[in-house]
């Protein structure tokens, strides 16, 4: 599966950012062979719809799941209607979130956060 993480830095060992649609990066996990692809955010200097831009970047690259510290309602729709699945957190290296949420210790999103978060 692909997972995708809001980044402040390249690879696996980076800390997640806890913003999602201004993050500078995305790190893209294959959760088979644990191997990362890092990608610039194309909505972190986006002068609006941060959010979508970085929704639609994750749907674009084939993840089918997301894991970053809230989902405004823009992405959150984005993201639902793509059929990826949501993973809200308060941070960590990419790698052990990745994990995490592979042995089903992390919490789906049910509903979006605040705008602008």
């Amino acid at each position: 599966m692909k997972v995708i993480v809001s980044s402040t830095g390249e690879g696996l060992d980076a800390e997640m950012d806890p913003r999602f649609g201004r993050c500078q990066y995305f790190v893209l996990v294959d959760t088979e062979t644990m191997t990362a692809e890092t990608h610039a955010n194309p909505g972190a200097s986006a002068s609006g719809g941060a959010g979508f831009q970085a929704a639609q970047f994750c749907s674009d690259v084939g993840a089918k799941a997301v894991i970053s510290g809230s989902f405004g309602p823009n992405a959150f729709n984005t993201l639902q209607e793509a059929g990826i699945e949501m993973y809200p957190t308060a941070g960590g290296k990419i790698k052990d979130l990745v994990e995490s949420l592979m042995k089903g210790e992390l919490e789906k999103a049910e509903s979006a956060g605040p705008r602008g978060h």
